[in-house]
């Protein structure tokens, strides 16, 4: 329902009982006075800040209740019919505490109000007791109540089903990466076997290997390599511990054993992180390194690992070809990394340094991960 058509059944309750209570004042047979006009107005007060009661409800709750404590005090006997319907909003609202000590004030004050006009102490507190009946009070407590409950079971059921329908997409399209993986993977290791079996026989006659076939082995190679790499996290299952930060040094060591001179730094005050960011961090510095390996022709790396309030950011350079004025290519790896970190609401920095070299910047957020 729109906010507009909300604000005028809010206008239309707010008039109604305004109304109400107008009427029930104008009918009281009763000794005019030169206070009858604050009564009215209070009447109408009351009943017209109804209209304000979803978006303050405790404004609305205080100031019904003046304005009832206003006209009993004057001499008007009509039940405090808007204070109910501000009780029930600010219980709805979830304002319950607030809403109980309002009311236990207003029934503790309701009989000083009428004591004002009546200058009777037991009829004070009968008039009290029929301006504001407990019965009233409580059942208008509880249906606040049982309405927030009920809006808020239905929030968490559609959060649920929400929920459930993401996973169960998850789980189907990791079905089919999955599947698409041992598929892609059996048929490139037939082509890549194939291939280097061709170039072996060719060799072993004397023969010149013709350029394509030399193409078709190395893009086989590339191919099967690359796709394990973008689909390793595929294979991972309740039987695979994740990988996270903790195993960082575990690539750093590795990048290292393989020729690169890699750096490990870490800064700032380590604390905990959600297991999405722990994951994504650990796979941004295995691709980075993964092609700093392939592409950049390389000698030097550096990762630095940086624990900020309310994010952590991973940085990796290196002192490869990649020139200044070039435009980074995007792809298979650069794109994963990118969506994953989107995913999460961070953001990412993939570009060539001034000095030379490139550098993989990612700020992951961890107040926003669950």
């Amino acid at each position: 329902m729109g906010s507009g058509r909300l604000r005028a059944i809010d206008w239309a309750i707010a008039v109604g009982v305004a109304a109400a209570l107008l009427v029930a004042g104008l009918s009281e047979h009763r000794p005019a006075t030169n206070l009858d006009a604050l009564g009215y107005a209070l009447l109408v007060a009351g009943g017209l800040a109804l209209a304000a009661r979803r978006w303050a409800p405790v404004t609305v709750l205080a100031v019904t209740g003046l304005c009832a404590l206003g006209y009993q005090a004057v001499g008007f006997d009509v039940p405090v019919v808007a204070y109910l319907f501000a009780v029930y909003a600010a219980v709805r609202a979830g304002h319950r505490i607030v809403t109980v000590a309002a009311s236990v004030v207003m029934v503790a004050a309701l009989p000083f109000a009428v004591l004002v006009s009546l200058h009777d102490l037991g009829e004070a507190l009968a008039r009290g007791r029929g301006a504001l009946e407990l019965a009233w009070l409580i059942a208008a407590g509880a249906a606040g109540e049982a309405l927030r409950q009920a809006e808020r079971r239905a929030v968490e059921a559609e959060r649920t089903r929400e929920e459930t329908a993401r996973r169960r997409a998850d789980e189907e399209r990791l079905h089919i990466a999955r599947e698409l993986h041992d598929s892609l993977t059996h048929q490139i290791s037939v082509i890549k076997v194939q291939a280097e079996a061709a170039v072996h026989v060719a060799r072993k006659r004397g023969e010149q290997v013709p350029e394509a076939l030399l193409a078709i082995r190395d893009a086989g190679r590339e191919a099967a390599r690359e796709l394990r790499a973008t689909l390793e996290a595929l294979r991972d299952d309740d039987k695979t511990p994740p990988r996270g930060l903790d195993h960082v040094p575990d690539l750093v060591h590795q990048a290292r054993t393989a020729g690169l001179d890699a750096t490990l730094t870490i800064e700032g005050h380590r604390h905990e992180v959600p297991v999405a960011v722990d994951r994504t961090a650990y796979r941004i510095v295995q691709e980075s390194l993964t092609n700093i390996a392939r592409h950049a022709a390389a000698a030097t790396a550096s990762v630095r690992i940086d624990y900020r309030p309310g994010a952590v950011v991973i940085r990796v350079d290196d002192d490869g070809t990649a020139a200044p004025d070039a435009a980074p290519v995007p792809g298979v790896g650069l794109l994963g990394m990118r969506e994953r970190v989107t995913v999460l609401g961070g953001h990412l920095r993939a570009a060539p340094r001034s000095e030379g070299g490139f550098t993989v910047q990612a700020e992951l957020p961890v107040d926003r991960t669950s």
